[in-house]
């Protein structure tokens, strides 16, 4: 099968198409013909190998996969003999290592499930990543609670714009901090509130909030706190690329020392890919109150091209690869 690979670290030209060896089906697995994809930051540390301290994870002196990429959709080609909820045919998605490529083994009890018929291939495709940080930071981490205040800094990108329509499922007010250019397509997901940040400064609001998921990771701990309610909390999913060492892992730092002492609770968290919140998603786009916003498609060919574009951080929703 073909498949994106890179055998060493650095920029999107180290990313090829070759051929190797499609995965083997195991007895509880579906194997999933893959048909689009989408790229995510995760994807560009892991080709990048920063920030330095990560290598611990990725590889030290080059990756310990050849293969990248999370997010998936596509149609069952072959089950296990011990499948019973799956059949060929069947227009599934989910999250797996690897599926920047024609094919991908998935364990029947695993982050997959069926696409639900109202959403394209590329929409399900751009879904895990991006979807279950969204929903784990707001619901989980953030204690999101009906009523109540939630700020999202960068709220245009993969995971704001999941944010804001899950924020709203949970019915909370929703402000949401984006450019100019990304006023008018946020409104349109439902915000009731649009900050644009190269004309006001949010964090000078007299609006208080109980929650900011910063996705941009744009400002200090005593900016953010300035516009926290008491007991409110900051939930960070998102930082600048930083230093070549620590990456955006010095932002979080910085801003865990500056929090210590605080009443407002500081999270930062990476988000688990797990088959009950998949399952929410999927009825949230079933029901029409959450829609994945896509920015630009490639084909796996051009995944190069892709990484690039993902590179310059302007993207308004996913960037998805087709197969």
């Amino acid at each position: 099968m073909k498949a994106i690979v890179r055998t060493k670290y650095g920029s999107p030209e180290v990313l090829s198409l070759e051929e190797i060896e499609t995965p083997t089906l195991t007895d509880d697995g579906v194997l999933v013909r893959v048909h689009a994809t989408s790229v995510n930051p995760a994807e560009w540390y892991g080709m990048m190998g920063t920030p330095l301290i990560a290598r611990m994870a990725f590889g030290l002196r080059k990756p310990k996969t050849k293969t990248m990429g999370v997010d998936f959709a596509g149609t069952v080609a072959e089950v296990g003999k011990n499948v019973t909820r799956f059949h060929v045919g069947d227009e599934v998605f989910g999250g797996r290592d690897g599926v920047f490529a024609e094919y991908v083994v998935v364990g029947e009890a695993k982050a997959v499930l069926p696409k639900p018929a109202n959403v394209t291939m590329e929409q399900a495709g751009s879904v895990a990543i991006a979807a279950f940080t969204a929903l784990q930071g707001l619901r989980d981490k953030g204690k999101l609670q009906s009523g109540q205040q939630v700020l999202i800094n960068g709220a245009s990108g993969g995971v704001g714009t999941f944010a804001v329509q899950i924020a709203k499922w949970l019915g909370a007010e929703v402000t949401a901090v984006c450019s100019t250019r990304n006023v008018e397509h946020v409104r349109a997901l439902g915000a009731d509130h649009v900050i644009d940040y190269k004309r006001d400064d949010f964090t000078r609001s007299d609006r208080r909030y109980d929650l900011i998921l910063d996705v941009a990771g744009s400002r200090s701990w005593r900016e953010c706190r300035r516009i926290l309610n008491k007991k409110a909390r900051l939930v960070i999913v998102g930082a600048p690329k930083g230093n070549r060492l620590l990456g955006p892992v010095s932002h979080m730092l910085k801003t865990r020392l500056a929090s210590v002492g605080s009443r407002r609770k500081l999270v930062f968290f990476v988000a688990k890919i797990q088959k009950e919140d998949l399952a929410v998603l999927a009825d949230l786009m079933a029901t029409g109150s959450v829609t994945p916003v896509i920015d630009r498609t490639y084909t796996l060919a051009d995944a190069a091209d892709a990484m690039r574009y993902l590179g310059e951080g302007h993207a308004q929703g996913k960037i998805v690869l087709t197969i």
